[in-house]
């Protein structure tokens, strides 16, 4: 068989060994890879007819169906490059995207064209919008130009343009917590090698059914399509409401593989599960940051047959470590090591390896390393650098720097070689002179069983440095004793880690568009209404000084 390189190969190769078999389930509908491949060809002949060149951007903001799947393959099978955009996203969010990487062309339905359609004139290279559905398209507006989808795919005849494994396949924006969201910019390469990667780790085969409950805009979502595909699987696509939605349709369509973020996760292990799942589900893996050990715990307990996979990714790799399901009781706080074809150092700041249990930064190297960020020079060059001359497997004589991505994120590694995450650079807490994660203060709230979510942030005080603010949900119980929970944490941390203050809000806490707990947003809401109670309180005392 002809060795997968590019993105839409995979379902051309997996349609070629089985066109009958089921790419694709979407509520009672299911799409056989045949037809998917179809699909996409007649996606490549119409966006090419479009006059749509080599290269130009092609905007998705759809929620999870055929389309988005057809529409994202389509677009690289013609020689274009594929923007996903989080359903969740609101309108002048999406332009900002749209604005960015120059889209030419984007992928909607009519109810988000609603939404969308007064943000659209400010995308000045935006020209065609095309629409799913079967309502009134709106008149041409200047120079956009609307098309139905099921027109477009008609067109027939027209092949797509020329491209290699090194050309642009995917810009993936990140959340964008930290201000204005980034486009990491992904290659064929990148994300077939991806596919191949975790679909040999995770031993995924064609009677696998994999559930899409992650959005396809962020890496670990869309990834369930590559290794599913690559498998020549079945992935089911889910919009969920509900965490009780996924149980429900875990147990109704037999699914073999569930990746998710922690939050889900956390939420997902208070449910009662349905005993039927453990009979087929193969494995459950997590990405977005580190599994607390509570919730794994939990997991397992409904999944006394499944097997837990502790991933550990970044956007700019797609994928870098993961734990093999053997080693999860010997190390449950591991994020494993390198995954294959991949290569995981941790270096010191001159650049130099770290020597065990030695804290230090994580570096990717390898055929999953990303493109850079659309059009940003700076941020490119603060996250991919060269690597050191004396990296191993650099022989002296090359003379081309290798660029791999420093994450940010602080590991240490064990005498064998497991690596373990620490917390990401521009998050850790300094306090009493100690340096101090945020993962770590939660991991501790999440083992005392009192809390249902937690975050923890550092806040700015005079002589601490940072003082440790948490704010948490209750647990099943349905009510948070503080003073039980700071008392736990004096139990259980040294008097350092101790948080200063615990604040309680109802759950779920707010979520990224990723599906991760928003900690910048918590952070900044904590610090917005302290600085209103400060100023309230500064005014009470002035009304009281005029009073008397």
């Amino acid at each position: 068989m002809t060795d997968t390189c590019l993105l839409a190969e995979l379902i051309e190769h997996a349609t070629a060994r089985n066109p009958e078999a089921v790419a694709l389930s979407y509520g009672k509908q299911s799409m056989p890879y045949g037809v998917l491949q179809q699909s996409i060809e007649g996606l490549v002949s119409g966006l090419v007819g479009l006059g749509l060149q080599r290269g130009e951007r092609i905007a998705i903001y759809l929620e999870k169906r055929f389309e988005t799947v057809i529409a994202s393959f389509g677009a690289t099978a013609a020689g274009c490059v594929f923007v996903p955009l989080n359903p969740l996203l609101k309108a002048d969010q999406v332009a900002y995207i749209m604005r960015d990487c120059n889209v030419r062309a984007v992928v909607t339905s009519n109810e988000r064209l609603s939404l969308l359609a007064p943000a659209l004139a400010a995308c000045h290279d935006l020209r065609h919008v095309i629409v799913t559905g079967t309502e009134p398209l709106p008149a041409a507006d200047g120079p956009l130009a609307y098309l139905r989808w099921d027109d477009l795919l008609e067109t027939g005849g027209q092949s797509g343009h020329r491209v290699i494994d090194t050309d642009m396949a995917a810009i993936l924006y990140t959340s964008g917590s930290t201000g204005k969201p980034k486009g990491v910019v992904l290659s064929h390469r990148n994300m077939v090698a991806g596919a191949k990667s975790v679909a040999s780790y995770l031993g995924n085969n064609a009677d696998d059914t994999l559930l899409a409950a992650l959005p396809l805009s962020f890496d670990a979502g869309f990834s369930q399509l590559t290794t599913a595909f690559h498998a020549g699987a079945r992935v089911v696509l889910l919009n969920y409401l509900l965490p009780r939605d996924v149980l429900k349709t875990l147990a109704r369509e037999k699914v073999t593989g569930l990746t998710a973020v922690p939050p889900l996760y956390i939420q997902l292990s208070e449910l009662d599960w349905p005993t039927e799942i453990s009979q087929h589900l193969r494995y459950f893996a997590n990405t977005g940051g580190r599994m607390p050990r509570e919730t794994l715990a939990k997991l397992r307990a409904h999944l006394p047959t499944s097997k837990p996979v502790l991933m550990y990714g970044l956007t700019e790799a797609f994928r870098s470590t993961y734990l093999p399901p053997e080693e999860v009781d010997r190390r449950p706080d591991s994020i494993g090591k390198a995954i294959p074809n991949a290569e995981i150092l941790v270096l010191r700041d001159d650049g130099s390896p770290c020597a065990a249990h030695e804290p230090g930064e994580l570096v990717h190297r390898g055929a999953l390393v990303g493109m850079g960020y659309w059009n940003d020079h700076e941020k490119t060059a603060e996250r991919y650098k060269p690597l050191p001359a004396n990296t191993p497997g650099r022989g002296a004589g090359l003379v081309l720097p290798e660029i791999a991505v420093f994450s940010g994120d602080t590991v240490r590694s064990d005498e064998e070689g497991f690596l373990y995450f620490i917390g990401r650079r521009d998050e850790m807490m300094k306090t009493s002179g100690y340096r101090v994660s945020p993962t770590e203060v939660e991991e501790v709230l999440y083992a005392t069983k009192l809390v249902g979510e937690c975050v923890a942030f550092g806040v700015d005080h005079p002589t601490l440095g940072h003082a440790i603010q948490v704010i948490a949900t209750p647990g099943t119980g349905g009510t948070l004793d503080t003073a039980a929970l700071l008392a736990e944490c004096r139990r259980r941390m040294p008097a350092y880690m101790v948080p200063a203050g615990v604040t309680v809000r109802p759950g779920p806490l707010p979520r990224n568009p990723n599906g991760k707990i928003d900690r910048k947003l918590l952070a900044g809401e904590f610090l917005a209404n302290s600085s209103a109670a400060e100023g309230a309180s500064k005014l009470d005392t002035c009304l009281e000084g005029s009073r008397k």
